[in-house]
């Protein structure tokens, strides 16, 4: 029975009640205190002044997370797929306990890397991705996903239809530029970047095109990138509508 009143507070899945338990409110504070902890760590300043208290705050974080994976581990066997060794070895290689895992090992590796100091500030930005954890308490990412698995035809639809845009806009810059500027359009691969930048209408400005006819397709190519960026908008938002709706008549 105690483990069933664990699951019942660990597994939002199990819970009768509408809303979190108290124990998955903690662990959202916690959450999202710990991503906070690895954002302010990146400040050099703020690190320097307290170095030790970055690492105490890390190391009490990692403590209670790997607390909560272990109390996971055990509860779960009260869920029929996941009892006995087997059932606890399918879990731990399930999304969300994989999403545990990734929020307790960057502590670790953190101690085998202590002298590059890419890896560390690559295992730094690896922490913030414990924030995805809070997935687990809510009923609006399964919503999510859920809408992309009903739409995935025509979001790969679209993405054939924009790979295929960015393919034949690089080749004609390459066409009509690359004489005239060989380091920017000297080939289809160097002129897909101005491609990428137009159809996404993000417009840097590194690269643009000098000729007339170069400036044509350009232009064509920036008013194709607003039907290219509408198209799966108006998909996803039709498919959230739908699920949302979906959800509430339940």
């Amino acid at each position: 029975m105690k483990r069933a009143r664990l699951y019942q507070q660990l597994a939002p899945e199990a819970r009768e009640q509408i809303g979190l338990s108290v124990i998955n409110r903690v662990i959202c504070a916690l959450i999202l205190l710990a991503s906070l902890t690895a954002i302010l760590e990146t400040e050099p300043t703020l690190r320097d002044r307290a170095p030790g208290l970055f690492m105490a705050l890390e190391t009490l974080f990692v403590a209670l997370f790997t607390a909560e994976y272990s109390l996971r581990l055990y509860a779960v066997g009260e869920d029929p797929r996941y009892r006995g060794l087997k059932g606890r070895l399918r879990y731990i290689f399930s999304f969300w306990a994989l999403v545990d895992l990734i929020a307790i090992l960057p502590y670790f590796l953190g101690f085998l890397s202590h002298n590059n100091a890419f890896l560390l500030r690559l295992l730094r930005l690896t922490r913030m991705l414990r924030l995805a954890r809070l997935g687990r308490f809510s009923q609006a990412w399964s919503a999510l996903a859920d809408a992309l698995k009903s739409r995935s035809h025509e979001l790969w639809l679209s993405a054939g239809v924009a790979g295929l845009l960015l393919l034949f806009s690089s080749c004609c810059l390459y066409v009509v530029e690359a004489a005239a500027q060989p380091e920017a359009f000297g080939s289809v691969p160097r002129a897909l970047w101005w491609s990428i930048a137009t159809l996404t209408t993000v417009g840097y400005g590194d690269v643009t095109p000098m000729t007339a006819l170069g400036k044509l397709f350009a232009g064509l190519t920036a008013v194709a990138g607003i039907g290219l960026i509408a198209m799966p908008t108006g998909i996803l938002a039709a498919a959230f509508s739908d699920e949302f709706q979906n959800k509430r008549g339940k």
